[in-house]
C-alpha cells in the first residue's frame, strides 16, 4: 500500500518542543476555578429578548459553587463561527456575580439562524460555551406542495426539517486571494510542510525533503517578524475572510536562510543551523523579538498576532484560527533532519505520548495569551494517520489514534479547566480511482481525464457521507472493508469521546481541475460540507491543471451571478431518489423566508429530468437558473422557470452539470 504526501501547504503552525528555556515540566497543573453554566438561553426570536436567559455559576478549584464571589465579571458573547454570519448579540453582556452566580436577564440576538453558541469569560478564567440554539424559526402556514410532472428524479425540499446553521468558513483555499477567481471566499490558509519549521521572527523556513532540507528566504517577509505570513492575514481581512495560522510543534525552526542545500552539511547543524522552538517564554513578551537568542516562543508568536490584529481570535466574520503544526504524522518523512535522521529518511516516528504532550502543550500556550482562541489540530495527512498515526509504534497500545486524541482532549479539559482543541482537522486526497485506457492505476485527485477516471471522480465525494457507497480503493479493500463514510464516522467518534469538537478539513483535492468532472465533484463536497456540518475546510490544488472548473464548482455556492450571489447560510432537507446519478442540496438565508437557494448536480452522461417540490411557508412564482456545463468553467444564466404549480415544478438538468436555482415568490 502506498500513501500521499501531500504538497507543502500555507498553514500558520504552531512548533512545540522537549527543550529549552521554558518548555512543558510535565507536571500536572493545579485544578483551576472554572465557569459553568447552569441554565441554556432558550426562546430566542430575533431582536427579542430569550424567553430563557442564561445563568453562569463560578466555581472553585473543587468544583462548588463559589458563594463568596460577588466581584469576578462575566462577559457574553455569540462564540466565533455559529449562527449567521454579522449577527450582534444585544442586551447586559457582561454581568458581576453575586454569591457565585452570574444572571443575565436582556440578552438579544438580532438575526435568525440556526447553531447559534455562547460564549462566557471571565478574567483569570477559560472559556466556557453553551449548547447550540436557534434564534427564531420559518413562522408561518405550510404550503404542500403540488406533484411535480413524472420526471426521471425528483428531489423534495422542506424548509423546517434538518435545519442548521452552515459555517461560512467551508468556502476556503490554501493561499487563497492571490487574484482572479474563485471569488468571494471566506477562509485562508498559510501552511504547510515549510511551515513546520518556520522562524516568525525572521521569516527563515525549512521544507524538509521538499526541497533538500535546506534553511532559506524562500516565504520572503525579510526580517520583518511575521512578514511572510501576515500579507496572508492582510489580504484575508480585505477580502472579510478568516485566516488559519500555523504554530510549529517540532521542536526546532530555521536559524538562517542560507541555502546551499541539505543542513547536514553542516556540523552540529541542529545546534547552528536551527533554533530551539518552545510553547512557553515563561518571561515578558517583546516586540519586536529578541532574535540575538538561541530560541522561538511560539506563545509570543500568538502575543505578536493579538497585538497587530486587536480582537483577531473573536472576529466574527475575520478571524484568526490556530492550527497545531502540519501532518505531524508525516514528520519522520517530510523533516527526517529535525527527527533523528542525519543521512536519509525516514527519521523517527512520532507516537501517540508525544503527539498528545506536544498538543496539550501547545494548546495551552495559545489559549493562555489568547482565552478565545480557535485551535485546529491534529492535523493528519490522510487515512493512516487517522488510523494509528502513520504506524506509530504506540499504536497497537492505544487503539484508533481519533479515539484516543479525543479521549486524552477530554481528559486534559477537566484537569486544565479549559478545552484545548476545538476542531478536529484533518487532509483527504482520495485514494478512489480505476484502471484508464491504459490498465493503469490512476487516483481521482491527478489530471487524467480518462472515462472511467472521470466516472470515479464524481462519484467519490460519496465516500464522504454514504454508507451504501464502497469506493475502489485501498482503504476500503484492507481497512474498512466496506463505506468509508467519513465525516459520519468522525462525528460518531466526536459524540462518544469529546462532544462539540467541531471537523475542520484544512487540505483536500478531487483533481480534474480544467474538466467538468473537477467542477461537479468540488460542487458535490462543497454541498456535502455545509450538510454534515463540517466547520472549516480550505481546498489545496494539486496537478499542473488552471483549476477552472474547481473554481467554477466553488462559484455555483458563491458567485454564481458574478456578483457573490451565494448560497444561503442555514441548511435545509433536500431529499433525492438517486443519490448515484445526482445530488441535491437546499439552503435558506435565515429570517429571509422568501429567498431560497438550490444546488442540482447531474453526474450522468445524458439530459435528466428533476421533478422539484418545495415545503415551505412561502409559495415561489419563479426560478433563475444559473448552469455550470462542459461548454465553458464559469457559470451560465439560463431563462427563468415560471411556476405555474403550487411549489412544484420540473427542470431538465443538462448532462455532467451543476445547477444553482435561486427560487423567488
Amino acid at each position: 500500500m502506498r500513501w500521499i504526501i501531500p504538497a507543502a501547504l500555507c498553514v500558520l503552525t504552531v512548533a512545540c518542543s522537549g527543550g529549552g528555556s521554558s518548555g512543558g515540566s510535565g507536571v500536572a497543573p493545579v485544578p483551576a476555578p472554572t465557569l459553568s453554566i447552569q441554565q441554556q438561553p432558550g426562546g430566542a426570536q430575533p431582536a427579542a429578548a430569550f424567553t430563557t436567559q442564561p445563568v453562569v455559576h463560578v466555581r472553585d478549584a473543587q468544583g462548588a459553587l463559589d458563594t463568596a464571589d460577588s466581584s469576578t465579571v462575566v462577559t457574553a458573547s455569540i462564540q466565533v463561527g455559529t449562527g449567521t454570519s454579522g449577527a450582534q448579540l444585544s442586551g447586559t453582556t457582561s454581568v458581576t456575580v453575586s454569591g457565585g452566580i452570574a444572571t443575565f436577564t436582556d440578552l438579544a440576538i438580532d438575526l435568525a439562524g440556526a447553531g447559534y453558541r455562547l460564549s462566557f469569560t471571565a478574567t483569570g478564567f477559560s472559556v466556557v460555551n453553551t449548547a447550540a440554539f436557534s434564534v427564531g424559526t420559518t413562522v408561518g402556514t405550510l404550503i404542500t406542495p403540488d406533484a411535480p410532472p413524472t420526471s426521471q428524479v425528483y428531489f423534495s425540499v422542506h424548509s423546517q426539517q434538518d435545519v442548521q446553521a452552515i459555517s461560512r468558513y467551508i468556502y476556503g483555499m490554501n493561499g487563497a486571494f492571490g487574484g482572479g477567481r474563485p471569488a468571494n471566499l471566506t477562509l485562508t490558509r498559510s501552511g504547510g510542510n515549510r511551515m513546520t519549521a518556520y522562524n516568525w521572527e525572521t521569516n527563515a523556513s525549512n521544507a524538509g525533503e521538499d526541497w533538500f532540507n535546506q534553511n532559506d528566504s524562500f516565504l520572503g517577509g525579510g526580517n520583518t517578524p511575521g512578514g511572510a505570513v501576515t500579507p496572508a492575514i492582510d489580504a484575508a481581512i480585505t477580502n472579510s475572510a478568516g485566516c488559519i495560522v500555523t504554530v510549529p510543534l517540532i521542536g526546532y525552526v530555521a536559524a538562517d536562510k542560507n541555502g546551499g542545500g541539505d543542513v547536514n552539511q553542516t556540523t552540529n547543524y541542529i545546534n547552528t543551523r536551527f533554533h530551539q522552538s518552545v510553547a512557553r517564554k515563561g518571561s515578558a513578551f517583546s516586540l519586536p523579538p529578541n532574535t540575538a537568542d538561541s530560541f522561538v516562543y511560539q506563545d509570543e508568536w500568538v502575543h505578536f498576532l493579538k497585538q497587530t490584529y486587536p480582537g483577531s481570535a473573536t472576529h466574527a466574520t475575520t478571524p484568526i484560527f490556530y492550527s497545531l503544526d502540519n501532518e505531524p504524522d508525516l514528520w519522520a518523512d517530510t523533516h527526517p533532519r529535525l527527527r533523528g535522521n542525519t543521512t536519509s529518511t525516514p527519521g523517527n516516528r512520532v507516537t501517540y505520548a508525544e503527539m498528545m504532550q506536544l498538543t496539550i502543550e501547545y494548546a495551552d500556550a495559545i489559549k493562555d495569551v489568547e482565552a478565545g482562541a480557535v485551535v485546529f489540530g491534529p492535523v493528519n495527512y490522510g487515512w493512516q494517520g487517522f488510523v494509528d498515526l502513520q504506524n506509530a509504534s504506540d499504536a497497537s497500545a492505544h487503539g484508533d489514534f481519533h479515539t484516543y486524541y479525543l479521549q486524552q482532549l477530554a481528559a486534559a479539559e477537566t484537569t486544565y479547566g479549559k478545552r484545548l482543541v476545538d476542531v478536529l482537522d484533518i487532509h483527504w486526497y482520495p485514494e478512489a480511482g480505476a484502471n484508464n485506457g491504459a490498465g493503469q492505476w490512476t487516483r481521482v485527485v491527478e489530471d487524467s481525464t480518462d472515462a472511467a477516471v472521470v466516472e470515479a471522480r464524481k462519484q467519490s465525494p460519496r465516500s464522504l457521507w454514504d454508507p451504501t457507497y464502497t469506493e475502489a480503493s485501498w482503504i476500503t479493500q484492507w481497512s474498512t472493508g466496506g463505506p468509508i463514510r467519513l465525516l459520519p464516522r468522525i462525528q460518531d467518534k466526536i459524540d462518544q469521546h469529546y462532544a462539540d469538537t467541531r471537523i475542520g478539513i484544512t487540505e483536500y483535492y478531487y483533481g480534474g481541475g480544467d474538466h467538468i468532472s473537477g467542477g461537479i465533484a468540488q460542487a458535490d463536497v462543497l454541498g456535502i460540507f455545509g450538510r454534515e456540518n463540517v466547520f472549516a475546510a480550505t481546498l489545496w490544488k494539486l496537478g499542473s491543471s488552471g483549476h477552472s472548473f474547481i473554481y467554477g464548482g466553488f462559484e455555483m455556492f458563491r458567485d454564481y451571478d458574478g456578483a457573490n450571489g451565494s448560497f444561503g447560510n442555514t441548511g435545509i432537507r433536500a431529499s433525492n431518489t438517486d443519490t448515484a446519478s445526482t445530488s441535491v442540496y437546499a439552503s435558506m438565508d435565515a429570517g429571509v423566508p422568501g429567498r431560497m437557494v438550490i444546488v442540482c448536480i447531474n453526474k450522468s452522461n445524458s439530459a435528466q429530468t428533476a421533478g422539484i417540490d418545495v415545503t415551505h411557508t412561502v409559495a415561489f412564482n419563479t426560478a433563475e437558473i444559473y448552469t455550470l456545463t462542459n461548454a465553458g468553467s464559469q457559470p451560465q444564466r439560463q431563462s427563468d422557470i415560471n411556476i405555474t404549480l403550487t411549489n412544484a415544478f420540473q427542470y431538465t438538468m443538462p448532462a455532467n452539470s451543476v445547477t444553482t436555482i435561486v427560487l423567488k415568490p
